[in-house]
């Protein structure tokens, strides 16, 4: 199982459509793929399911079909993880279903951080017990469904519940849009993960030593790259508008994320950019009417004309998104 974790603090960059139009296309290649929403908006669940689905998700009470009913007895101090029972998609993709009410479990978790360091027993193992809860789901998700590769939806925030959330991944991809709200939002993601990635190596290793008895995540938080989402595209260009804050990332992304101080050319392509899809305007309101992903649009949908050349299009940035991931991770991909 590889895992990887969407970031970004600024919300409004695509973040979930891109984890879902990844998960159908790593799908179409042939692999089975877990969607996590770990974001308490629920975003990700919504573009899956209908309403009527949803509804049977979310009855009063008890949701054990949810991420929040997964977590409920950590959360009522009752007992660890219920298992894990994702919602089949079809026969490649299964999802982990978004629950509004996690929100409450953000108070529990950042209380567990520091009782991860706690030199009384029972208190260190509550503590990583909570704070292995995202990555010990996905987990057990994963081997339920032999899911080889779960891709993690999360909310905007640098709080407890991302920091859960990024200690279950082992990769982060940052969605990114050509503005300066997400260049300054580089400027927190950096430090974010440095340490919360300092800080699990600190605590995995105290529970070792403890001798708790769960799967630990190694935590690493690798970031492999950022995609920039929807920007307004003029051969394979953002327009001028965009272009000044396009030309930042690169020296932004470097030395906020990567902590170097190199410079690329403008020219110069970006390594670390492992894409730039366009935003496909006309698609996806289409799309969002038929529940699917925009390259599986069909004529009977209404993608005809430049519908269809776009379709087609979106096909082939989307398949070179997911090789590029998968060249990063050590995932082979077989192309279609």
């Amino acid at each position: 199982m590889k895992t990887i974790a969407f970031f970004n603090n600024k919300g409004g960059v695509g973040k979930t459509s891109l984890v879902y139009h990844l998960a159908y296309m790593f799908a179409d290649l042939g692999h089975h793929v877990l969607a996590a929403d770990l974001d308490p908006q629920a975003n990700l669940t919504s573009m899956f399911l209908d309403e009527d689905k949803i509804e049977t998700l979310l009855p009063a009470g008890v949701r054990p079909k949810t991420v929040l009913g997964i977590i409920q007895p950590l959360l009522e101090r009752a007992g660890d993880i219920n298992d894990a029972d994702p919602v089949i998609i079809d026969s490649n993709i299964a999802l982990l279903a978004g629950d509004l009410g996690l929100s409450a479990f953000e108070d529990r978790l950042s209380a567990a951080w520091t009782y991860c360091l706690d030199d009384e027993k029972n208190n260190s193992a509550d503590g990583v017990r909570v704070t292995t809860a995202f990555y010990r789901m996905v987990k057990a998700a994963c081997d339920k469904t032999d899911s080889t590769l779960a891709l993690i939806d999360v909310g905007p925030s640098i709080g407890a519940m991302n920091r859960s959330a990024l200690v279950a991944a082992d990769f982060v991809v940052i969605p990114l849009g050509a503005d300066l709200f997400s260049l300054r939002g580089l400027e927190n993601l950096g430090p974010s993960l440095n340490n919360w990635r300092t800080g699990w190596q600190e605590r995995r290793g105290k529970a070792g030593k403890a001798g708790v008895n769960l799967a630990l995540p190694a935590g690493e938080m690798k970031p492999i790259g950022y995609v920039l989402f929807n920007p307004s595209v003029r051969e394979n260009r953002p327009v001028r508008s965009y272009q000044k804050w396009a030309n930042r990332i690169p020296a932004a992304y470097l030395r906020e994320i990567l902590g170097s101080q190199g410079r690329l050319a403008v020219a110069e392509p970006d390594p670390n950019c492992l894409a730039m899809i366009k935003h496909f305007k006309s698609l996806m309101p289409m799309a969002q009417e038929v529940r699917k992903p925009m390259f599986h649009l069909t004529a009977a949908d209404g993608a005809i004309g430049s519908h269809a050349g776009a379709v087609t299009s979106c096909r082939t940035q989307f398949q070179a998104l997911c090789e590029r991931i998968g060249r990063e991770i050590d995932f082979p991909i077989d192309p279609a």
